[in-house]
């Protein structure tokens, strides 16, 4: 029901790559039978948008783009039950064919006909955006601002899954933004002894040594880390079990291979533009027994990640240090390629 709810909404919507206006006559969503309207409050700006902003990622136009949505529920279809007015809720925002080939073997995060809100598909950066019920969660505790750090942190669970640290593991992250700084919290919350976080200095860096997420921090030189690199070698002859390359710097990937100790594994965990290419000897990853792994996105992880964020046991106290509204898009557009947000959002009275 809709009933007593605007016809329009304010957006802001891309006609194609780097051409967005602000709009104040977007029709409202149309809402399906199982589908909740989430008046939303705020929703989380990262370096994906970035690449979404210049038509990279999977994104397809015209786009409504934002998708690390909360807000409350403002209106539900008929067949929902578990939702009402008022509910505040985080979104996930991927929708699954649930009958392609993968969909169909349980891979439901590969799927042939995969949907993202603020992707794919229209999202959060408007005053009103649908989901289906199953893909919105309640939450209490975390405030509307750091709850948009539910599906980052839903991203870092999905890729704590994958690398299935064993009890124990040695740890190197190269990178210290939002989803890193998660994922490098539950990795020590979940089988990893020690974890070493190497980013330059700076904001994240200072972050990050804040919120307690690692157990050492090497900073880099933004113009020649080399010797940083080098003393990090000498002082782990051995390397680490888990390397987690979270910068998306093609260069700082194709290096991290030569941390990961023999038998260990490789995260290639970063967002890279569709041009980035790496080279590896064969026989390192051969000889070495190296696994190499990719981790995108996340599905059915926000229960889990709720639970360690909405009860303080993963902090993200300060990741959003900058917010803005919807007209002052083009200045946090500036503030994430000048690095001077560690993470944004947009926020909506």
């Amino acid at each position: 029901m809709t009933a007593g709810l605007p016809k329009t909404m304010k957006a802001l919507k891309y006609s194609e790559p780097r051409k967005w206006t602000i709009v104040n006559d977007e029709p409202l969503p149309t809402l399906r039978d199982n589908d909740v309207l989430v008046k939303v409050k705020a929703c989380g700006v990262c370096g994906t948008d970035l690449h979404i902003h210049d038509g990279e990622f999977i994104a397809k136009f015209p786009l409504i783009p934002g998708h690390e949505t909360v807000g409350v529920i403002a209106a539900v279809g008929k067949d929902v039950k578990d939702f009402q007015p008022g509910d505040r809720v985080a979104a996930d925002n991927s929708e699954l064919c649930n009958e392609c080939f993968y969909c169909r073997r349980g891979q439901l995060l590969l799927c042939e006909k995969f949907e993202a809100h603020g992707v794919t598909m229209n999202g959060g950066f408007a005053e009103y955006c649908a989901y289906p019920a199953g893909k919105v969660f309640k939450i209490h505790n975390l405030t509307d601002v750091d709850a948009t750090l539910l599906e980052p942190a839903a991203c870092a669970a999905h890729g704590l899954e994958k690398i299935a640290p064993k009890f124990g593991s040695s740890v190197l992250m190269f990178g210290a933004g939002p989803t890193g700084l998660c994922l490098a919290q539950l990795l020590r919350q979940n089988g990893a002894s020690h974890v070493v976080i190497a980013a330059p200095g700076g904001l994240k860096l200072n972050l990050a040594k804040k919120l307690d997420t690692a157990d050492e921090y090497v900073e880099l030189s933004r113009t020649d880390p080399q010797a940083q690199f080098s003393k990090l070698k000498e002082d782990n002859p051995y390397g680490f079990d888990i390397v987690i390359e979270a910068t998306g710097s093609a260069k700082i990937l194709e290096d991290s291979i030569n941390y990961v100790r023999r038998g260990g594994k490789l995260v290639v965990y970063g967002v890279y533009s569709d041009e980035s290419r790496v080279t590896w000897p064969p026989s390192k990853i051969f000889g070495d027994e190296i696994t190499i792994l990719g981790s995108f996105s996340e599905t059915y992880m926000f229960p889990a990640t709720i639970g360690y964020l909405d009860k303080g046991k993963v902090k993200v106290d300060g990741i959003v240090n900058k917010t803005f509204k919807l007209e002052q898009w083009q200045e946090c557009l500036e503030s994430m390629k000048n690095k001077s947000a560690i993470k944004a959002a947009i926020v909506f009275d």
